[in-house]
């Protein structure tokens, strides 16, 4: 896990075999009684997708410029600390409870320099009580260092997202500053209105334009407007917002899945040169199934042996998990490690 670079200032046909195997069973959609959403747990799940304050946010170097001045792209994140800060502030300590499993995988070759290294795997259950558990898992290159501490946090916040706690976060998409002789950033840039506590609760969100009110997600024959008509801008507004929704989805998927797509479903490597509507629309109903599939990869991964994963794999011809790119495989794995759990 890379370091902290920084900190903030406070200031068309769409349903396929594949897609279609990522959707929830039947089985899963009926809520429980007790767990029926009243005033009390809308209001606790509100409190929990409110952004950190600007404060705790830190900013990372993800990628370099190559040749000319020093230039980065830099993403914001939270430590695992503002996370727990904030599940205790709203539930206490008493009202969650979080249980981690680690595995070790088989060693491979890792195809950036050929170094034969294994991977360290770390799953987090997390449970609020009153809302229910769900699970995510991180990982992290066993020659690090600090290999288990950087795969547990990433576990921990990957299941805090799942019940919308730090999931605003997945929605930047990286900004380009200067950085200094040490490839640090000389600026760190402004968060958005949306980002922020305050912005976020006067309603505006990632997917708005500016300071205005954000648009009702769109339903099919309408602009979401609810007139019913679609006009120009209103076709250009929606294209746009289909891009932003697409570019969203690559830090879930994970680059190999997310190129993937693209290339397969729209041959093209940025989603700015998708033009047809109906193609943007199927990437992003892909992509939204690809990260429902990785869900339900990491529940199964849970519930088999280390080893069962490096075999499927190995059948597979891949050296890793992040090295999928395609639906199909992805739902191969799953149903593979589904299959070896019920065999047990």
């Amino acid at each position: 896990m890379s370091p902290a670079n920084g900190h903030a200032n406070d200031s068309a046909n769409i349903p396929s075999t594949a897609v279609q195997q990522f959707a929830p069973p039947a089985s899963d959609t009926n809520i429980p009684t007790a767990l029926t959403p009243t005033a009390k747990i809308k209001e606790l799940i509100a409190n929990l997708e409110v952004p950190f304050h600007p404060s705790v946010i830190e900013w990372r170097v993800t990628n370099t410029s190559k040749g000319g001045s020093p230039r980065g792209q830099v993403m914001p994140y939270a430590d695992q600390r503002a996370y727990t800060d904030r599940l205790n502030t709203l539930v206490t300590p008493a009202g969650w409870t979080r249980r981690y499993t680690i595995h070790t995988s088989a060693n491979f070759e890792r195809s950036k320099d050929q170094r034969i290294v294994a991977k360290v795997l770390v799953t987090c259950e997390l449970t609020i009580f009153g809302l229910g558990s769900h699970s995510a898992t991180g990982e992290e290159w066993a020659d690090d260092d600090n290999a288990a501490t950087a795969a547990e946090a990433q576990s921990f916040k990957r299941a805090c997202s799942c019940f919308g706690l730090g999931r605003y976060l997945y929605y930047f998409t990286g900004t380009w500053v200067d950085l200094d002789d040490r490839k640090r950033p000389k600026t760190i840039p402004k968060l958005a209105d949306w980002a922020t506590p305050e912005g976020w609760r006067r309603g505006l969100r990632p997917y708005a334009e500016g300071d205005s009110k954000p648009a009702e997600r769109t339903t099919a024959g309408t602009d979401g407007n609810g007139d019913g008509q679609r006009n120009g801008r209103g076709a250009s507004d929606h294209g746009a917002s289909l891009v932003r929704e697409i570019e969203q989805m690559e830090q879930a998927l994970g680059k190999r899945m997310y190129r993937g797509l693209l290339k397969t479903l729209a041959r093209v490597w940025n989603p700015k040169d998708i033009q047809d509507p109906a193609i943007q629309q199927k990437v992003l109903v892909h992509m939204q199934a690809a990260e429902r599939g990785f869900r339900r990869l990491d529940a199964a991964r849970e519930r088999v042996e280390a080893e069962a994963l490096t075999q499927i794999l190995r059948s597979l011809k891949l050296q890793a998990i992040d090295r999928v790119d395609n639906l199909q495989t992805l739902r191969e794995i799953v149903l593979a490690l589904e299959t070896a759990h019920a065999e047990k």
